[in-house]
């Protein structure tokens, strides 16, 4: 999960898949395992979950599995290589842990073999002439009596240095200097270990009893992915009113606030933002979330809408924007506003986010424009998201279907069909 710096999930099935998706496409499957998960947990615990879409989540939690097993392969060949074999060996267990597949299990297995073969040959050769262990002094300090356990491991600094790389600096400033379990407990965070980063975070917060620490709304994030909502409310609540201006406390809050239903208490805590933050992107993409998760969305649009002719154009505005079109099915304008958005990051020169192609195709599609435009955007999102390949191949079929080409048509209907009985 990503620190409160980012986008905090709270969201539905659907939306925790998609999410999945556009990480997935992004190479970052770990968290993309992560939002598949959270949306399986949460169908199941609606009345009666859709059996369909329970068999893709779990499909795609597996591929998931297995793309971060062979990351973590490719990551464990690397260290391996550069003599870091404890951190090899943590990698190579993990991909174990992960993969069902024999082929790679039957090759992971040889490169623990050579691993112990390396190891027992720097241990050999550290030892003195005559095989005798190093002395080792019993007088050691109690900094180095310490557990291994307790310190970072090996590669966790890099992490830790370059996840903070991409924080304000002030932020980053601040969280460089809170120490050992504060470090541990934002790795473990961005890990998805929300356990560990509580227990972490916790500590961290013991020994920086500062009013302006950063500290809470990580604890709070780290308490949100495990369902405690109650113990996040209380920090986030106690933050703002020492740091009225920390703005993701308050998207935190009406995260708490959203899940609950209670859209009043998210107006009101949007009412008491600081006058300075009231103009933010981030403060009206709250305020258009609030309306748009109560029900009123012509008051979301209206919302967007004033902001994109007042401050020119954003990307998030307007992906809020093409979303409202489409809950009011104002279709044409939700496929205009997606268009516009694959043009701004052409211009640019930008990814274009794979979500954005599947809407904008998806919107396309069912209006009945099947041309060979959309069937280039079905290909090319296959190519990007493989968890939905069969899907996207399934209406590049139909598109060959309807100009006409009814070999290309079987031969892709053959394809999806395939791929969806893996």
């Amino acid at each position: 999960m990503k620190s409160f710096f980012k986008k905090f999930s709270g969201k539905t099935p659907l939306v925790h898949e998609n999410e999945g998706d556009e990480l997935f496409a992004a190479d970052l499957w770990g968290k993309a395992k992560i939002e598949f998960e959270r949306a399986l947990q949460k169908l199941e615990r609606t009345q009666a979950p859709d059996p369909d879409f329970k068999a893709r989540l779990q499909k795609k939690i597996a591929l998931a599995k297995e793309a971060l097993a062979r990351g973590h392969k490719r990551s464990a060949d690397d260290m391996l290589e550069a003599g870091f074999y404890e951190d090899a060996r943590e990698l190579y267990l993990l991909a174990l842990e992960l993969t069902e597949d024999p082929a790679l299990q039957s090759e992971l297995d040889e490169k623990q073999k050579l691993l112990d073969f390396q190891m027992n040959e720097t241990i050999a050769e550290s030892l003195p002439e005559d095989d005798t262990p190093p002395f080792e002094d019993n007088n050691r300090s109690s900094e180095i009596d310490e557990p291994q356990d307790r310190q970072p491991a090996e590669g966790d600094e890099e992490t830790f240095t370059a996840l903070c790389a991409t924080l304000p600096d002030n932020v980053q400033q601040a969280y460089l200097g809170y120490g050992t379990n504060f470090k541990r407990g934002y790795l473990a965070l961005n890990r998805g270990k929300f356990s560990d980063a509580v227990e972490f975070l916790s500590q961290a917060m013991s020994e920086n009893p500062v009013s302006d620490s950063f500290i809470p709304l990580e604890l709070a994030t780290a308490y949100l992915n495990l369902d405690r909502h109650a113990e996040a409310q209380q920090l986030l609540e106690m933050l703002l009113n020492k740091q009225p201006q920390a703005l993701p406390a308050y998207q935190l809050l009406c995260e708490i606030f959203w899940e609950k239903s209670e859209f009043d208490r998210a107006q009101d805590l949007l009412n008491q933002v600081p006058e300075e933050l009231t103009e933010s992107v981030a403060v009206y993409l709250l305020k258009g979330e609030t309306f748009f998760r109560r029900g009123n969305h012509m008051e979301a649009r209206t919302l967007y809408q004033t902001f994109l002719k007042q401050y020119g154009w954003d990307e998030r505005i307007a992906r809020a924007l093409a979303r409202t079109h489409e809950a009011l099915n104002e279709l044409a304008n939700a496929r205009n506003l997606y268009r516009e958005l694959m043009a701004q990051c052409r211009s640019c020169h930008a990814r274009i986010d794979p979500f954005i192609k599947e809407r904008y195709a998806d919107l396309c599609f069912d209006s009945g424009m099947l041309s060979s435009d959309i069937l280039e955007l079905y290909l090319a999102l296959a190519q990007e998201v493989p968890a939905k390949a069969a899907e996207y191949y399934e209406k590049v079929s139909r598109i060959y279907d309807a100009q006409g080409n009814t070999n290309e048509a079987a031969r892709f209907r053959a394809i999806a069909e395939k791929m969806a009985q893996k």
